[in-house]
């Protein structure tokens, strides 16, 4: 029987509690173990009442953008709880296709996503996204996040408004195990799939200074996650695709 290739590796996956099931069974399958640990965690806004007001002023809206999976789980109750139906000239996109799958939950059949890459310069450069003038867009977000998607829109002529549903926090106050897990050659990869929580795993290492992050691997999803790893010269390994089966090669080659 073949050695599996993961035999061995502990792998630390940073994703939400919840959100990290599947990569963590594709691990195990492959003779790695998966740690959990969490740097992002979704919470609830404690005032509602300006997205409330944007939920009114959607049947005059073109467009509906849905940055996450999670921005679909926090938004799509309260809409269908306060419209009662979707608007029916409402269009929906998603930012890839496990957003849409969420929507699809929901009855949204028809989201228009992008191919290949799944960012909001993939969903930009799609046709309808630059047949926008004086189209109105509603982007469903967290609280905060990137500004690329709706300065792009408005400078394409496009009115642009934020329906934020939920906020996202670190619920790790220091590196935890993960330095005695390395020190016990328990810890070989970190697995980062959003540049919020690339920032929280620097902090958490002295800026990166830290002994044990600098002798594992970190494993991102996109090119953008690794820029402030590269730049503290950390090893950094990029998925050449999204999903998790991606992400597994990713780790493979890594620890090769």
């Amino acid at each position: 029987m073949p050695e599996k290739p993961l035999r061995g590796c502990g792998i630390a996956i940073t994703r939400p509690a919840g959100q990290a099931t599947h990569l963590s069974e594709l691990i195990l399958a492959e003779g790695g173990q998966p740690i959990l640990f969490p740097l992002i965690a979704i919470a609830p806004l404690a005032d509602y009442s300006a997205f409330e007001q944007a939920l009114a002023e959607l049947k005059h809206y073109d467009w509906a953008i849905f940055i996450s999976s999670n921005a679909v789980q926090n938004a799509m109750p309260r809409l269908l709880d306060r419209l009662g139906s979707i608007p029916k000239n409402l269009r929906f996109a998603a930012i890839g296709p496990m957003t849409a799958a969420e929507l699809a939950k929901f009855g949204v059949t028809d989201t228009l996503t992008p191919q290949g890459r799944f960012d909001s310069e993939s969903l930009l450069a799609l046709p309808e996204m630059r047949a926008v003038t004086n189209k109105k867009v509603m982007i469903f977000r967290g609280s905060g996040g990137r500004e690329v998607l709706a300065d792009t829109l408005k400078a394409r002529g496009a009115v642009v408004d934020f329906a934020e549903c939920y906020r996202r926090v670190n619920p790790q106050l220091d590196a935890g195990d993960l330095p005695v897990l390395w020190q016990n050659k328990q810890l070989h990869a970190v697995v980062i799939t959003s540049s919020e929580a690339m920032r929280h795993l620097l902090d958490i290492a002295d800026d990166g200074k830290a002994a044990w992050i600098k002798n594992v691997r970190l494993c991102v999803n996109h090119a953008r996650v690794a820029e402030l790893p590269h730049q503290r010269g950390l090893k950094v390994a990029i998925a050449q695709a999204p999903g998790d089966e991606a992400m597994l090669q990713c780790l493979i080659e890594a620890l090769d």
